[in-house]
């Protein structure tokens, strides 16, 4: 029987019980339920393009962060908007 994926993501531990070790990255974040278009990934220290994600493998003990992007901003016009106006 395969070893379930053990692994540190954003530095807690996580356990993916119905993936065995290793994984293909896209796989990974495709279970934890990550949308591709808004997210950056870092494996083990190294940026992971996300052309590359359905060929990197990920193994138990490997250290996943990622970051998600967020839009938004002021909805108020900022004092330099003003003195343009």
């Amino acid at each position: 029987m395969n070893e379930a994926l053990r692994l540190v993501v954003n530095g807690r531990e996580r356990v993916l019980e119905d993936l065995a070790s290793p994984a293909m990255l896209d796989a990974v974040l495709t279970r934890m339920e990550l949308r591709a278009d808004r997210i950056a990934v870092e494996l083990n220290g190294e940026l992971a393009p996300r052309a590359g994600w359905a060929q990197q493998s990920v193994s138990s003990g490997d250290r996943i962060e990622v970051v998600h992007f967020v839009g938004g901003g002021s909805s108020s016009p900022s004092a330099t908007d003003a003195e343009c106006s």
